[in-house]
């Protein structure tokens, strides 16, 4: 055989070898039932992470025990019928099921209750991530005119006169009893509980092919590349910690309030995506009624674009994809756990 034939089919070989290569890569990525972790490998990006780097103060049963009460305690207010629990309902998603949050004398607030599933895991907290830590969270709302209108101090007073109260604040900080500082300790320990159940997502990545449906894989190949929704929404608990305008007709300044920056106006906290389901309405003024809309909105690619977060982009999806997406938000939703109304001391 001449070399030159030798050449043309070792080329011949070569070339056939790249079209079987590409056919295989081809299928792999755009058969819709093939599993979607062929091409990536998400358990590392979505596996759940520890709080013990989060907690100023050691969570044990007593200050768990003791914060439970208090963040069902509706004596924490100043009207003494408005408690934690009123808009962080366990049977709503921790949230309360209304467009904007009911306040002091029954009146409606600006802005939606979040959830505080996985509050644990933030750097920031609230819409606007005015307070740093679980601790200054808990006493926020409860110092809000707005919110339960009650003063610190004056909470102080009216827990030390509760025997039982001051029996457990020994128990549960011993020296310390009742304070400001403690009464916010107790409330951020028994949050820190608050986490998500394990959900078909988790199950999926970590190797149960079956958890999620064939639509739901197809939403999260979509969710990570052209609906960009992973741009904000990453890591175990999908959010990125971070402040954005996603264009909503809103007269909220937002993070601007904080930091006043042209960038943060009418920018709001990511929130997480996990139990998303079960915490409509959704966005901070409450707005969107149903995933659909929600998604709707992002295909809009918002509504406002004067002020648009630099990393936001319109997500190009058909029906059928859209449908997907929402298929894939709801695998987020984890195991539910019980929750018990605790006795509240006397």
């Amino acid at each position: 055989m001449s070399p030159i034939r030798q050449k043309k089919i070792v080329l011949s070989g070569f070339i056939s070898s790249l079209i079987i290569a590409s056919a295989v890569i081809a299928y792999f990525q755009f058969n819709s039932e093939l599993t979607i972790k062929v091409f990536s490998n998400p358990k590392s990006r979505y596996a759940s992470p520890a709080t013990d780097g989060q907690v100023n103060h050691a969570l044990n049963s007593q200050r768990v025990s003791l914060g439970k009460m208090l963040f069902f305690d509706p004596r924490l207010s100043g009207s003494n019928w408005i408690s934690c629990s009123t808009c962080h309902n366990p049977t709503m998603g921790w949230s309360d099921g209304l467009p904007t949050a009911i306040g002091e004398g029954q009146q409606k607030l600006k802005r939606a209750t979040p959830t505080i599933l996985n509050t644990a895991f933030n750097f920031l907290q609230m819409w606007d991530g005015r307070f740093s830590s679980l601790e200054e969270q808990a006493l926020g709302p409860i110092a809000s005119k707005d919110e339960m209108n009650q003063d610190p101090d004056e909470l102080v007073k009216e827990l030390k006169a509760i025997s039982g109260y001051v029996e457990l604040f020994n128990e549960a900080f011993p020296g310390q009893g009742v304070t400001k500082e403690t009464v916010a300790a107790s409330l951020a320990s028994f949050q820190r509980t608050i986490v998500s159940g394990e959900a078909p997502f988790d199950r999926w990545i970590n190797g149960d092919e079956d958890a999620i449906s064939f639509a739901a894989k197809r939403g999260f190949k979509l969710f990570e590349g052209k609906a960009h929704c992973s741009t904000c929404h990453s890591g175990y608990n999908f959010t990125d910690d971070g402040f954005h305008n996603i264009g909503l007709k809103s007269k909220d300044p937002g993070r601007h309030a904080v930091v006043p920056l042209p960038v943060t106006k009418g920018a709001f906290k990511t929130p997480t995506l996990r139990d998303v389901a079960k915490t409509a309405p959704y966005m901070h003024n409450g707005q969107y009624v149903t995933l659909e809309e929600v998604i709707d909105h992002y295909v809009r690619g918002g509504d406002d674009k004067s002020n648009l977060s630099p990393n936001f982009k319109a997500a190009e999806l058909d029906e059928a994809e859209k449908q997907d997406l929402k298929e894939f938000l709801k695998t987020l939703t984890g195991q539910p756990r019980e929750i018990a109304v605790p006795h509240l001391p006397s």
